[in-house]
């Protein structure tokens, strides 16, 4: 009896340390705004520079610190080495997405060049820097989901770049509105869809831990 009940806990563990990491990162999230609103007085509407760097500053050490207790190679690197992976990954990431956006039509010139690097930088804590953590090689067109870990890395990801996708559609609209600037709606967009992804991955951790049960 003691046997299957260990095992059982031992089953469930992923979806509650994921549940855990999850609730931490979107508090931090919320962190960031709350700060900006209620101690710097800023917003992304008005001060899209400031707030977008504020955002970032304290996302990436969030989720950076979070996810290095989950590197796969814990016998061979350190926890200091997972942040520090983490660290070199956020501005690799920063310009991958950078060049993405500009790829895909980012405005360029002196008047963005503030606003595109922190936004990839946000970006980034958002899609680059967990599987360097982790030393995983970064899934973006893999579809074939499998450990725990996978959900917990890609699903974000995938939610704040087709977030960041969908936010830029009321960009090139007639409106003349100033959320309509680049990069702030496609930063609402990616914000949504990033908090969307940690929602369904756990939820997708908790069906897989819930088939390995019944399989066992």
């Amino acid at each position: 009896m003691k046997k299957k009940n260990k095992k059982k806990s031992q089953n469930f563990s992923p979806s509650k340390l994921l549940f855990l990491s999850h609730l931490i990162c979107g508090i931090g999230l919320a962190s960031s705004f709350w700060l900006a609103i209620n101690v710097f007085s800023i917003n992304l509407i008005d001060y899209p520079v400031q707030t977008l760097c504020l955002l970032w500053l304290v996302q990436a050490p969030v989720v950076i610190l979070v996810y290095s207790f989950f590197r796969k190679d814990k016998n061979q690197s350190s926890y200091l080495k997972a942040v520090a992976r983490g660290l070199l990954g956020l501005p690799v990431g920063a310009v991958v997405n950078a060049l993405g956006a500009i790829a895909l039509g980012a405005p360029v010139g002196s008047r963005y060049i503030l606003r595109t690097l922190n936004w990839s930088l946000l970006m980034s804590a958002f899609t680059i820097i967990h599987p360097c953590s982790l030393c995983l090689r970064f899934m973006a067109f893999d579809t074939k989901l499998i450990e725990s870990i996978d959900y917990m890395i890609c699903i974000p990801a995938y939610g704040a770049v087709i977030g960041a996708w969908f936010g830029a559609w009321p960009m090139p609209l007639d409106w003349e509105r100033t959320w309509q600037e680049w990069p702030i709606c496609v930063t609402y967009g990616a914000i949504m869809g990033y908090l969307v992804g940690l929602l369904a991955s756990f939820g997708f951790v908790v069906r897989v831990s819930r088939q390995r049960v019944k399989g066992d």
